[in-house]
């Protein structure tokens, strides 16, 4: 059974996809605009979020349709406890906590996997195939904006993957033969735009922290000008 389920996610979430990359939080990143306390905030939030994707992935491993799409090679808590102990300290654990957008996501993530599971494809895809897309540019962005030299993004690298690219071409398969009909998939794409918007919740929480840091006329000139990028940030092609 096919659903092209890739093809209706990439073109069922292009108008959130554009609305993501328009946050102000994240206009500013694409312009190479990365303030590190704001930046460390980010790494926090994804750090539950992904725990919590990755408990819920890893408890439905067997599951018929999320079975199809389990590639523990992807999950990212491990980098992410790399990079809290870089920007936090060998105590990060004692210091993080996440905030109230981080929460909501995290309350979602766990409501559909009790609920619905098939829906943690959409949370799946979102998250992952934008990490090895976009996600790339902006690892390059924040090492130069913060002048890292090797730590402090091992959230972008996946070292369990060899050739990226290929690995996409590996989930759109497999993703187009899940034992899904037409109305499962609809109900898919719903999700990723739900999840897209919580995405940019946690996104919009970090402007107040970034407009600290580099002054409301720089932020305003920052983010005044749409920005029709295709960093593919949060999802891809």
């Amino acid at each position: 059974m096919s659903s092209n389920l890739a093809t209706k996610l990439r073109e069922g979430t292009k108008k959130s996809h554009s609305m993501a990359e328009n946050v102000g939080f994240v206009k500013c990143f694409l312009k190479g605009t990365v303030e590190k306390s704001s930046y460390r905030t980010l790494v926090r939030n994804l750090y539950f979020v992904y725990s919590a994707m990755e408990e819920e992935m890893e408890r439905h491993r067997n599951h018929p349709i999320l079975s199809q799409i389990y590639f523990p090679e992807l999950n990212r808590k491990a980098s992410l406890e790399q990079d809290l102990a870089f920007y936090y300290g060998s105590n990060w654990r004692e210091q993080v906590a996440p905030s109230e957008a981080a929460q909501a996501y995290i309350q979602r993530i766990r409501e559909v996997s009790e609920t619905a599971p098939e829906l943690l494809v959409a949370h799946s895809y979102t998250r992952y195939l934008g990490d090895l897309s976009g996600g790339q540019i902006l690892k390059g962005i924040a090492q130069r904006a913060m002048n890292l030299e090797g730590d402090g993004t091992a959230f972008y690298e996946f070292e369990q993957i060899s050739d990226e690219k290929a690995f996409k071409t590996q989930y759109r398969a497999a993703m187009n033969n899940l034992p899904i009909d037409d109305a499962d998939a609809d109900r898919i794409v719903d999700e990723a735009n739900h999840a897209f918007g919580l995405n940019m919740n946690m996104f919009k929480e970090l402007e107040g922290s970034l407009i600290k840091a580099i002054g409301q006329m720089v932020f305003n000139a920052l983010t005044r000008r749409r920005n029709r990028g295709n960093t593919e940030l949060a999802t891809a092609e």
